[in-house]
């Protein structure tokens, strides 16, 4: 059995179209939506609606480590718009249209933190699966699926933006991986609350891990733990016990899938 995974695909459907090729089935593991893009500034929802220079001042006051700032000129740029929730929801779903249309049958997929997963229904269907706390026997494995990100401790979402992320208190996130009982691959958007996995060395920053997943881990050491999110981690994988936790890619920029057979 293969089965090809990928993970922060950001909007690289022509990759996404390759990346089922040769195998049984291909896992997606969140962040489809190109929202900001680092690289190339006139791309992704927020350049698309701003434009390249925008991306740019934003970008710069991200990497300076000016969050408030940041937070401030993006709510300005916001509220230059009538209904910026929709024009965000319209550019997502063309997006979505091209991403989900790119993918093979069969897929199991579930969203990340740069998603939209309240629109992913409209895109599932027989040959796509999506799934979050849910699990799936693929090639006669159970594969356990958790989507979203952590927030950060303290913190809330605001009631009403034009943009949330998919964002989940460390308590509920916790109680959907447990709750994956005997799977032998743990799939999730997040890493292990392990340094070597959450550290990105390009950002300069640790991202949040969960706990619980390491919980799981110990309690029923699966074959494969397989995430993403930590475009670039101080390490790609570390094994704990019989568990091989692999930080699958930055599929957008590397466009290669990581393979799991047995």
């Amino acid at each position: 059995m293969r089965v090809h995974v990928v993970s922060d695909v950001h909007g690289n459907a022509d990759a996404l179209a390759r990346a089922g090729e040769g195998a049984d089935a291909l896992v997606v593991l969140g962040d489809l939506l190109d929202f900001v893009d680092y690289h190339q500034h006139e791309r992704g929802i927020f350049g698309a609606i701003f434009g390249a220079e925008k991306v740019r001042q934003f970008a710069e006051l991200r990497k300076g480590g000016r969050r408030g700032e940041a937070g401030a000129f993006v709510r300005s740029l916001w509220a230059g718009l009538a209904d910026a929730g929709a024009v965000i929801e319209e550019a997502a779903r063309e997006q979505y249209a091209a991403l989900f249309g790119a993918m093979s049958a069969p897929t199991y997929a579930t969203p990340g933190n740069v998603d939209l997963p309240y629109l992913w229904k409209e895109f599932a269907g027989p040959d796509l699966q999506v799934l979050d706390g849910d699990v799936a026997e693929i090639g006669g494995l159970r594969f356990g699926f958790v989507g979203g990100a952590l927030l950060a401790p303290g913190t809330t979402l605001p009631k009403q933006a034009p943009w949330l992320p998919y964002l989940r208190s460390e308590q509920e996130y916790a109680e959907a991986v447990l709750d994956l009982t005997a799977v032998d691959v743990l799939c999730t958007h997040i890493p292990p609350a392990r340094a070597e996995l959450t550290y990105d060395v390009v950002a300069r920053r640790a991202e949040f891990g969960s706990r619980a997943i390491l919980e799981v881990i110990d309690r029923d050491q699966p074959r494969w733990s397989v995430f993403g999110h930590v475009h670039q981690p101080l390490a790609r994988r570390s094994r704990i016990g019989r568990t091989e936790c692999v930080n699958v890619g930055h599929f957008q920029r590397r466009e290669l899938p990581y393979v799991l057979r047995w």
